[in-house]
């Protein structure tokens, strides 16, 4: 089975090579490694085009399209059967690519998520694939968790975008990435299309990789909190069933409610921020975020219309229901 590997960078420069030795490392070699250069100033596509580590095709784009449009760039290349995605930031271990291969032998396998670790602590977990909070936020599974209770296969509901595996005939079904979601959800959304068209997602604690937690952004990037909370709305309005969306606004409530309780104990992500940045710039991200989210609204209910849709939402409902995230969780853990 041929694995096409797909790596977006921009100015990555400090750990592209540690990643493409990963890949060099792999007991099952990835039939092709097209790397896209989002307009990079840092030398990254002169380091790519003189570097001797690993056979690879630079797709070089003179500006910075995002996540979303990065990967959409090397769409039209890919020849494998089965599309690996990796992030620039990422070191994968050598059964990354080869202990995934027979899971896409099972029909209902589409997605495959990988055990991700933190590389300054790799006893911790980054992600396991995700979870979902009822208003359209996502966060990893397990992310801060200890990466011994996560030994074993299961099934996740879709994998990180920073390390994930998918079967090209499901893309080709349900297409690539939502480039309107530039940084941030765009894996979500793809994983709610793919599970929409019945495909299910593996978690494979064999395909192990090594990821700088936030390198791009930073952990507290006021960007950052911008684009998870402007997509999330996306995702919300784009994916979720009719009923879900119409009680989103609670769990919203809530959840804001226990990011001034992070505030206030000092403890979890919110309060990383204020620390890092001060109450304004986080409440102005939000407030743009929100603003912009629901300008994109329309959009958004025009391409729910065009999804592919194969299972009911009854089944819908029932997924997201196993692979719920606390409220707790989503707002008290770094």
């Amino acid at each position: 089975m041929k694995v096409s590997v797909v790596i977006v960078n921009w100015n990555g420069l400090a750990t592209l090579s540690e990643c493409l030795a990963g890949l060099a490392a792999q007991t099952a070699a990835p039939h092709q490694v097209l790397v896209v250069d989002n307009g990079s100033q840092d030398g990254s596509v002169e380091f790519l085009a003189n570097q001797t580590i690993i056979p690879l095709k630079i797709i070089a784009l003179e500006k910075n399209f995002g996540f979303a449009g990065g990967n959409n760039a090397a769409f039209p290349y890919i020849t494998g059967e089965v599309v690996a995605l990796l992030n620039n930031d990422a070191i994968p271990q050598p059964t990354w690519i080869s202990s995934v291969l027979e899971h896409f032998n099972r029909p209902h396998i589409g997605m495959v998520a990988c055990q991700i670790v933190r590389i300054s602590n790799p006893a911790v977990m980054d992600k396991a694939g995700h979870l979902i909070y009822p208003d359209g936020l996502n966060r990893g599974l397990g992310t801060g968790a200890a990466a011994a209770l996560f030994q074993e296969p299961r099934e996740v509901l879709w994998p990180d975008g920073c390390a994930a595996f998918y079967a090209k005939s499901l893309l080709d079904k349900i297409g690539f990435f939502d480039e309107d979601f530039f940084l941030y959800g765009e894996d979500a959304d793809l994983g709610f299309r793919a599970r929409w068209a019945g495909a299910g997602c593996l978690y494979e604690p064999k395909s192990l990789v090594y990821h700088h937690h936030s390198a791009s952004l930073g952990k507290f990037s006021p960007q950052k909190a911008y684009y998870i909370e402007r997509n999330r709305i996306w995702v919300l309005i784009k994916n979720f069933p009719l009923s879900w969306i119409l009680i989103s606004p609670i769990f919203t409530l809530m959840r804001y409610c226990m990011n001034g309780v992070s505030m206030l104990s000092g403890k979890g992500s919110a309060a990383g921020f204020e620390k890092a940045h001060g109450k304004g710039p986080l409440l102005k991200a939000l407030f743009m975020a929100l603003w912009h989210g629901s300008l994109g609204i329309p959009k958004m209910i025009k391409k729910r219309r065009q999804m592919v849709r194969s299972i009911s939402g009854k089944a819908m409902k029932r997924l997201l229901r196993q692979h719920m995230i606390r409220l707790k969780e989503i707002t008290l853990v770094d």
